[in-house]
């Protein structure tokens, strides 16, 4: 007996997985391109010691820090630097 074959539904199945995954990935890289602006904002914030800030504001830098460190842009280490000082700047009530 010989092994079945791969039916068609299935290679549609397959190639529109791998589609939806291709389309995902650009929008990723997409986004990650359009933040130089926000990078410049991180820098500056984590530079000044303990100014006033929103907490907001700071949640914003967090999470532009996490789209940039899962874009490759920032190493692990300066990640978790910067992630440490920015959340320790939020004002806790």
């Amino acid at each position: 007996m010989g092994t079945q074959r791969t039916s068609f539904a299935k290679l549609q199945r397959d190639q529109a997985k791998k589609a939806k995954a291709d389309a995902k990935r650009t929008r990723r890289q997409d986004r990650g391109s359009d933040s130089p602006v926000a990078e410049e904002a991180v820098l500056d914030l984590s530079g000044d010691k303990g100014g006033p800030v929103s907490a907001s504001d700071l949640l914003q830098l967090v999470e532009t820090l996490h789209q940039r460190f899962e874009s490759g842009a920032v190493s692990y280490e300066e990640f978790e630097e910067t992630k440490a000082e920015l959340l320790s700047r939020l004002p806790i009530d």
